[in-house]
């Protein structure tokens, strides 16, 4: 047996302390006694006063307080180990960083960006993957990988926080090279379920046939692709400064509005579902349809676990406590009935 705080054993020290003290008082009682008298003739005039009741208490209360001391020290057993098995599938997110996405989510007064619409929708979405890893992309007229798949869930969402159109240079919607970037960013292994999800507004797409020609390879490898798309479709203008984004060619403010039509064909290519982020129902859609991708064991662990005794000598001490609460310090009547020695007779 061993204990995860072997220091606080030396509080039985207390143990001979304590018993010096308790002989020292029973022998300045019995001196005083004394003065007063014969013992023999004393012990008549006490009746009740019983000679085994108080080093009865004093056993118990060592018992009590040696047992209480043990469990403080937290004592150990053997050791048994726990394997845990963590079962899961591998998840890249890419998010469209094109500047569409700071046009508003909807033509509602006060509504939020798609930006930021999307950025709640994916903590919501990292908060629920449980033991599934995660990849962050993040793409515009080029995509770019922002964190492997992993684990670390909290490094994502900083990640996923810091993403800004107003950071990305080379504007557009290229999402080919998104589709393409997330498939290479898998695992190698066949046996891990993998799925991607896609946040566009499906505008602007320089080359629509490659999209689909990199959905269709993704589905081939057994990745499911899932879109989700954010806005709305009434045109709304991108906000800029203290006005609106013109066109370069025309000086008329630009318009935006979310291609749910081609986000619905990439779903469907990429054997995922489509749905709007505006929706309620989403975040739970696309569990549903993640949950359809196999899970299998991504990391095994093996756990030295120790056997805890503590309680075991937590209960011994109450119960020692509760017998000396019960044990009085006078006689029991009952044992004055009883000989325990008889006299012999001459």
């Amino acid at each position: 047996m061993s204990f995860a705080y072997p220091y606080i054993l030396f509080l039985l020290l207390g143990v001979p302390v304590y018993i010096g003290l308790y002989l020292l008082a029973r022998a300045s009682r019995k001196r005083r006694l004394k003065t007063f008298g014969r013992e023999e003739s004393l012990a008549r005039l006490m009746p009740l006063v019983s000679p085994y009741k108080p080093p009865l208490k004093l056993a118990l209360q060592l018992l009590a307080y040696t047992m209480l001391v043990l469990a403080l020290a937290r004592p150990w057993g053997g050791v048994k180990g726990a394997t845990n098995v963590k079962e899961g599938i591998e998840v890249v997110i890419a998010v469209d960083a094109s500047n569409s996405m700071l046009a508003p989510s909807s033509d509602k007064s006060g509504s939020p960006d798609r930006m930021r619409m999307a950025k709640m929708i994916l903590e919501k979405l990292i908060n629920r993957l449980d033991n599934d890893r995660v990849g962050l992309i993040e793409y515009a007229g080029e995509a770019y990988t922002l964190i492997p798949v992993t684990g670390d869930y909290v490094s994502a969402k900083m990640f996923l926080n810091s993403i800004s159109p107003n950071d990305i240079q080379n504007q557009g919607t290229n999402i080919a090279a998104a589709i393409e970037l997330a498939t290479r960013s898998f695992s190698e292994s066949k046996e891990i379920g993998k799925s991607i999800i896609l946040i566009t507004d499906a505008e602007e797409l320089d080359d629509p046939q490659s999209v689909m020609e990199a959905a269709s390879q993704a589905a081939s490898k057994n990745i499911q692709l899932n879109v989700v798309g954010v806005g709305g479709e009434t045109p709304v203008r991108i906000p800029e400064g203290q006005g609106y984004m013109l066109d370069p060619t025309t000086g008329q403010p630009v318009e935006t509005r979310l291609n749910e039509d081609l986000a619905l064909e990439i779903a469907k290519v990429g054997h995922g579902i489509y749905v709007n982020a505006s929706n309620k129902d989403c975040l739970n859609e696309l569990e549903r349809q993640m949950d359809k991708v196999s899970k299998t064991a991504l990391e095994s662990s093996f756990t030295a676990v120790h056997d805890e005794l503590y309680g075991f000598f937590g209960w011994a001490a109450l119960i020692f406590i509760l017998l000396d609460i019960l044990v009085v310090d006078s006689k029991f009547g009952w044992l004055d009935r009883i000989t325990f020695f008889k006299k012999e007779e001459k």
